[in-house]
Parts: structure tokens; sequence; C-alpha cells
């Protein structure tokens, strides 16, 4: 399984910034599409870091590379970013399915919507972290983050909020790389119909409330 994250920081520029691990056992079965770690493959750990709201850099792969390195994560993982606080992580669980979910729905956009500028200093980010108990095969792990994603806009949906996501999302899901493989990944199979109800659970507890972006709290 996935053991809970530690919650952690890093300094930088002379301040403490939140970041979330989660240290696997052994390897896992992962499919992300996380700027560090994305696609289909073995993975050993997860990093989800805060950036404040003014961040810049145009290597954010390479950024979380270093933080892991940091935090001395070995081979192979997934890295992600946000701008809000991931101390404030929801977990949800169901059937087994583990979820933590970072939630920030301060720029909900339709997919298809056309482009436009989002609000300066909204937060928008929802990055889903699962663990499916069971061995997904590729096509499984592909139709699980279409089925995590669906939840996700259910609950945005269910909150009222005129979006599908948020431009900058991300989701990983990981599963044991060994046994018997599931052919199904979808909202109403063995394993995909509770990752839907976790994920949708955990998008919605974050509820319509505002949240602030962490580097907004630093200037009260």
């Amino acid at each position: 399984m996935l053991p809970e994250p530690l919650l952690t920081t890093r300094r930088e520029d002379e301040r403490d910034i939140p970041v979330l691990i989660w240290r696997a056992g052994g390897p896992l079965r992962a499919v992300s599409s996380a700027p560090l770690g994305g696609g289909i493959g073995v993975r050993r750990w997860v990093l989800n870091a805060t950036v404040p709201m003014s961040y810049d850099r145009d290597d954010p792969a390479d950024h979380l590379a270093e933080l892991a390195r940091e935090f001395g994560l070995d081979g192979p993982g997934v890295g992600l970013m946000t701008g809000v606080d991931v101390a404030e992580v929801v977990r949800r669980t169901d059937t087994g399915v583990q979820v933590w979910a970072t939630v920030g729905l301060g720029t909900p956009v339709p997919a298809a919507a056309p482009t436009v500028a989002a609000p300066a200093q909204s937060v928008g980010t929802v990055n889903i972290v699962a663990y499916v108990p069971a061995r997904l095969g590729d096509a499984a792990l592909v139709n699980a983050v279409a089925t995590a994603t669906e939840a996700k806009a259910q609950a945005i949906a269910d909150l009222g909020l005129a979006g599908t996501g948020t431009p900058t999302d991300a989701v990983a899901v990981l599963c044991p790389p060994d046994g018997p493989v599931n052919a199904y990944g979808g909202p109403r199979s063995t394993w995909g119909a509770p990752l839907a109800r976790a994920v949708h659970a955990a998008v919605l507890a974050v509820g319509r409330d505002t949240v602030v972006p962490w580097s907004d709290r630093l200037q009260g």
C-alpha cells in the first residue's frame, strides 16, 4: 500500500515552504500527468510541493527533481506542484482505495472554454494522488485517470461552480506491480467505482470556501 504522506518543509528564499512526501515500501506501478514522473511506469515515491504564487521557473520537472534529491528520494517518482498549502490535504478512502487531494478551485474553467487569462493570485490547482490496492493494466491505469477526472468534475458541478477543473490540475494513480491484472478502471469497474467515490468525496469536502494561496498568508 501507499503509506500516509509525511508533511515537511523546504527552506527557500528564507521561508519554510510545505511539502508532502509519500514513500512507497517498494516499487509501484503508476500513471500520472505530473511534471515529474508523468506517463506510465514504476515509481517509488510521490512529492507534492507548495510553491508561491509568484513562481515563475520554466523548468518545474528539474525543480522537482532537485527537491527529491534534497529529501533523499531515490529512484523514479512523481512530482507535483500547487499554490495550495499542502498541509490542508484531504484524505478519503473507499473499499481499500486511498485518495489524497490538495484542492484549489480559484480558477475553475470548462475544459472546452475559450482561453482567457486567470485572475491574479487565484489558487487554481487540484492535485490528486490515489492508490488502488490491485494491479491495473496499462489501459486500466489510463481509464483510472479519466475516472478520477470525471469524479473531480462531478464534485465541482455539485458545488455549483462553472467549470470541470482548473488549467493546472494533475493526477497520479498508483497500484501494486504484481498480482492478477485488472483490465478496467472505469467508473463502474471493480476499482474504478470506489476510486470515483473517494475522489468525489475529497474534492467535495473542500466546498466552495475560498482557498487562500499559501504565499498570501505570509502577508497576513
